[in-house]
């Protein structure tokens, strides 16, 4: 479908309202550094219901499997590598109708955890970029760990300590690196992470700091406003999607002068365009994590780059080969 039939197709009179089909991949709740995947990714596609419906038709045929719902695994798999192919071509079905925006979820924590204690995103990235090579793979895993644990609603024990006591003990045996110039000020922020804990006693917070999906709604929104045109988000039903949490969402979107008129949910087997978003995005997770893991596949790189949002949430350069072109539309 061309670019041009399909805005006619999906747009209607000028003024109405955009409908963005939305889901998620990657998600581990608040656990960023001890999950299952290390990227987070959130498609939204702005297919038609008819064109959507085409589509995972079409997957269907070509791909044949007896299962019920189908996945972005399907896809995936070596054996259908035509079918993954023909999904993310130019010439596809998708091209210029669908973005994904992604986190690297260890850099998301580093991201919290700086921004929290010492207020500074440089900070974060420049101890993201160092804190590795500085501190050796088990001395920053356990750092990432700490933090993790540190910044959740839900701990066990002390994290406080915990982190604190981890950063001391890199920082005296990693001296005279600027890694470990940045933990000697986070070694000082003691009293900000105990008045953090201390509030999470009241309650958990609406939109827990660790948890990806929220933020990521609202970039998805504002990735699709750009030409100021009111739209509204059709979204997988998510525990996390709780009707305090939309308000929010909605309430952040505005604040941010982004034009948008509701999030909907919806069950994503029966919304096509939802399942095509739900493809997008675990293509997109598995693509840029093997990318990041030095295991990419240039070909498959390159066809994934025209839909990844350029303000996508990563601290390590390995994230350039995915990021050096604009996303579609």
């Amino acid at each position: 479908m061309s670019g041009n039939h399909a805005d006619r197709e999906r747009g209607g009179a000028a003024g109405a309202v955009l409908e963005i089909a939305c889901d998620e991949s990657g998600s581990d709740g608040e656990n960023l550094t001890g999950g299952n995947t290390d990227v987070f990714a959130h498609a939204g596609v702005s297919l038609s219901v008819a064109s959507a419906a085409a589509t995972v038709g079409e997957i269907r045929d070509r791909i044949r499997s007896p299962a019920e719902e189908y996945k972005a695994n399907h896809l995936l798999r070596e054996k259908h590598r035509a079918v993954l192919d023909w999904l993310l071509a130019p010439e596809g079905p998708i091209h210029g109708q669908a973005r994904v925006h992604l986190m690297e979820k260890s850099f998301f924590v580093v991201d919290r955890a700086v921004g929290l204690l010492l207020g500074d995103p440089a900070e974060a990235i420049a101890l993201f970029r160092g804190g590795r090579p500085a501190f050796g793979e088990d001395g920053w895993r356990a750092f990432l760990e700490a933090a993790n644990r540190l910044l959740r609603v839900r701990h066990d024990g002390d994290p406080v300590d915990a982190f604190y006591g981890t950063v001391d003990a890199l920082r005296r045996a990693h001296p005279r690196t600027d890694a470990a110039g940045i933990l000697e000020r986070l070694a000082a922020t003691r009293p900000r992470a105990v008045s953090y804990r201390d509030g999470l006693l009241s309650g958990p917070p609406l939109i827990p700091p660790l948890n990806p999906l929220l933020p990521a709604i609202v970039r998805t929104a504002a990735l699709w406003n750009g030409d100021g045109r009111p739209l509204r988000l059709v979204h997988d039903r998510q525990n996390m999607l709780t009707p305090d949490r939309i308000a929010w969402i909605e309430g952040t979107a505005r604040r941010a002068g982004i034009g948008l008129a509701g999030v909907r949910l919806v069950v994503a087997r029966d919304d096509a365009r939802v399942q095509v978003a739900d493809f997008l995005a675990g293509i997109a997770r598995k693509i840029a994590s093997d990318e990041l893991n030095g295991r990419g596949d240039p070909a498959l790189t390159a066809l994934l780059r025209p839909y990844v949002d350029p303000d996508s949430v990563w601290g390590d350069a390995r994230s350039g080969a995915l990021l050096a072109a604009p996303a579609a539309g």
